[in-house]
Parts: C-alpha cells; structure tokens; sequence
C-alpha cells in the first residue's frame, strides 16, 4: 500500500543507492534487472535522463553520469572503450568533428539547369 510519503522513480540508478537510502531510515522498493534486453532500454532511458539533466544545468556531474552510463553500455555490447575510440576516430575521419560550431539550419534541392 502506497502511502503520502512514498515517491515513484521507476528508474535505474546506482548500486550504493538503496543503501543509502537505508541509511536514511528510509525503505527503498528495488528490482534487479537480469534481463539484459531490460538493462539495456533502462540504460538508453538514463542516457536521456542525464542528458536532460546537463541541458537544464550544464553540471559536469551530469557527464560523468552520461560516462558511467556509456561504460555500462560498453559493457553489455562487449566492446572495450579502445574500441568505441576506434569507431570515434573513423566517424572523425569521414564527417569530422565539432571544432567549428556549424548549425545546420536547412537544406534545399538545387534547381535544375
């Protein structure tokens, strides 16, 4: 039974966090995800959570989250940070980087001659 002082999350969050919250005096309800196709969406669901969260403050803490996030999500895929390097260098290679600041507004078709 859910009482007035009882605050829905329904989101992944750090492992010492239940214990924290214990040590509040506070009675956490958590739910292990085996299920890697579960983890996985939770993950992408929090990517998008700190992505939000560093848009409103602009907070590094907030990109380290997205960090620890994105290491997670290495490892269900089984690829090490040298590889996701890797695939950085090579999108680098072909569309370049952020270094000039382009917006990209819109796009036209040319007219034909």
């Amino acid at each position: 039974m859910k009482d007035d002082s009882t605050i829905i999350y329904d989101k992944l969050v750090r492992d010492k966090i239940p214990d924290i919250i214990t040590k509040a005096s506070k009675d956490p309800k958590i739910e292990i995800l085996y299920d890697d196709d579960e983890f996985h969406e939770a993950l992408a669901q929090k990517i998008i959570e700190e992505g939000n969260e560093y848009l409103e403050t602009k907070e590094l803490q907030e990109l380290a989250d997205i960090l620890e996030i994105l290491e997670a999500l290495l490892k269900i895929h089984k690829i090490s940070m040298g590889d996701i390097k890797k695939i950085q260098n090579e999108k680098k290679e072909k569309r370049g980087v952020f270094n000039q600041r382009i917006k990209l507004l819109s796009v036209s078709s040319k007219p034909k001659t």
